[in-house]
């Protein structure tokens, strides 16, 4: 008797193996985001921050994973755009909301809007600008990344966390202007740090290494402490790369202008 064939075949393709890994760490990421929403209604405003941090380390590593093994694609990209607008962009407004704003009534509401809103313009703005062709511009974003943003916002909350007693801040003043302001600089063209193309010597590796995992184990014990105080460090960061922006722009100026000049003398 004939036996009946299996015409059951098991089709695998690397590319989509490669590209399931980056993809999920999005998608969990997107669960965190969600997640710090439900502490937040449970009035654990720690444990929310805790968890838009674990979202904004995920943020980090899911597209050096993808670019590393070769797992980029569209649909990547677009989950990035939608895990960035839940995590830094409702995510942050709703905690805020629920811990300070929601005693502003509308206004409180308004402010929530606005920054929902210019995250969603920062991620669309970012997607279009990314299509181009790589320059030097790369290792700046124009305005505060989304990420940055969802943290800043937070700073309020996170200080009145933090161990700092002697700072008294009137926070019903205090939230609304971070959020205008992290709002303005969203949807703004102020140059930012990218910091995605740090060139480090060999020589300093180990003090590197050394900075990392001091931080991380001050990240451990004074989690709130370190959070804020890096908050404040990069907003002092901000006036820098705008002169550091500037300057380079300059350089590169001069510079087409030296090459035209050398142009017309051959011709």
């Amino acid at each position: 008797m004939e036996q009946p064939k299996n015409n059951l075949k098991i089709i695998t393709d690397k590319k989509n193996a490669r590209v399931i890994l980056p993809n999920m760490l999005t998608l969990i990421g997107v669960c965190i985001g969600l997640t710090s929403i439900r502490f937040a209604l449970d009035g654990k405003f720690e444990f929310a921050i805790i968890a838009i941090i674990f979202a904004a380390l995920i943020d980090g590593l899911d597209g050096r994973i993808a670019r590393l093994i070769k797992g980029t694609s569209k649909v990547g990209k677009e989950l990035d755009s939608l895990t960035d607008m839940i995590s830094f962009g409702v995510a942050p407004a709703f905690i805020m909301y629920f811990w300070k704003l929601n005693t502003l009534g509308r206004f409180g509401w308004l402010v929530c809007l606005i920054f929902i809103i210019c995250v969603a313009l920062r991620l669309a703005r970012f997607n279009v600008n990314s299509n181009q062709e790589p320059s030097w511009r790369d290792n700046f974003f124009e305005g505060v990344p989304s990420p940055a943003g969802g943290i800043l916002v937070l700073t309020p909350l996170i200080i009145s966390l933090t161990d700092f007693d002697y700072i008294k801040l009137n926070y019903d003043i205090i939230v609304p202007i971070f959020f205008i302001i992290t709002s303005l600089l969203l949807i703004s063209k102020f140059p930012s740090y990218s910091f995605k193309k740090i060139v480090i010597q060999r020589k300093t590796t180990i003090f590197l290494l050394f900075g990392i995992i001091l931080f991380f184990g001050l990240l451990l014990i004074y989690p709130f402490n370190v959070i804020a105080i890096s908050s404040i460090v990069y907003v002092l960061i901000l006036p820098i790369s705008f002169f550091h922006y500037q300057k380079l722009k300059k350089q590169h100026a001069d510079s087409s202008i030296a090459d035209d000049d050398d142009l017309e003398d051959v011709l």
